[in-house]
């Protein structure tokens, strides 16, 4: 029993089926009364694909991330997935890589399933922009951006205002004393290169030098300390660290331990995110949060306000705050 069959033997039209099923629209009483029994009487429950025939929409929503075992890209998605289940939607999570190519085949597959909307968790997608086959993908549906951004007319951000956190950073350290501050930039994303010119306007703000303030790294616990025992063999003089991540924070100070130095007496070190990593490490790390739950959340509230018709279309940013602990 379909809901082709429940309209022929109530002798309605589908669309009218479809109505009583969703509570949406004006229904006669006595029709819905003969409709109400037929479904009683065959215990109808209606799929979601048969929903999504009449109604042209199958309350998908894809969330493209990087990695989901990135606690912040977890965090994030987490939130996301969390709410819009809550709303009624099913939701489909893919980790892409990052890749280009992976992106893409992805984007690909959630169009031919007709998502009804996308949410991309990561600055890394604002380089879909420079795709032609990417940016006719994403025209398709409402898009997104926790924290990146694309210039579409369907696309909306949700950003951090990552600028600002790096120099949080920078004014908490100069006030602390220190003036031979270093930032370290452990990726190549958008976000991280926003970090680095707020780290430099901050310096700058400050009276401190910028020039070659810009350190780079890899991203991880390990790679962090390799960066530390990198450093540290430079003989370059240092007496704090930004980092724009906390996990290759707490590897370099891990490695700075090791090798004799106090944290944060002989150098201070913070990190970005706020992660459950920043607590978990001693000394506890200083961080900058950059409200996570409040990214996820907002994304929620733009997207199906656009879905449903209810929101505003407006870009959200989102003011950064720093966590003082022991690192500096």
């Amino acid at each position: 029993m379909n809901i082709y069959d429940i309209a022929a033997e109530a002798g309605v039209s589908i669309s009218t089926v479809s109505r009583v099923l969703n509570n949406r629209g004006r229904v006669k009483k006595e029709t819905q009364e003969k409709i109400e029994a037929v479904l009683q009487k065959y215990d109808y429950q209606p799929s979601a694909v048969a929903r999504g025939l009449v109604t042209k929409s199958m309350r998908t929503i894809g969330i493209l991330t990087v990695d989901i075992r990135v606690m912040h890209y977890s965090n994030t998605t987490y939130i996301l997935e969390q709410a819009l289940s809550r709303l009624g939607y099913n939701v489909m999570v893919c980790n892409t890589g990052g890749l280009l190519e992976e992106n893409l085949r992805y984007l690909r597959m959630l169009v031919e399933k007709q998502v009804d909307g996308l949410v991309l968790v990561g600055s890394v997608f604002d380089d879909l922009e420079q795709s032609v086959e990417g940016l006719e993908y994403l025209r398709h549906m409402p898009v997104v951006l926790a924290n990146g951004s694309l210039a579409l007319d369907n696309a909306y951000s949700v950003l951090v205002d990552d600028p600002m956190g790096a120099g949080l950073s920078v004014r908490h350290l100069h006030k602390k004393g220190h003036k031979d501050i270093y930032y370290v930039q452990d990726m190549d994303t958008h976000s991280a290169k926003r970090k680095a010119e707020g780290f430099l306007k901050a310096m700058r703000d400050c009276g401190l030098p910028a020039e070659g303030r810009i350190l780079r790294s890899r991203h991880g616990l390990d790679e962090g300390g390799a960066f530390a025992k990198s450093l540290l063999r430079s003989g370059k003089p240092f007496s704090a660290l930004v980092f724009g991540e906390d996990l290759t924070a707490i590897g370099a100070m891990k490695e700075l331990q090791r090798a004799g130095l106090r944290i944060p007496e002989d150098v201070a070190v913070t990190g970005f995110n706020n992660s459950d990593y920043a607590r978990m490490c001693t000394p506890e790390l200083t961080s900058i949060d950059n409200k996570y739950r409040l990214v996820g959340e907002y994304s929620v509230k733009l997207l199906t306000g656009l879905l449903e018709g209810s929101g505003t279309e407006a870009d959200v940013m989102i003011r950064p705050v720093l966590i003082e602990r022991e690192s500096s």
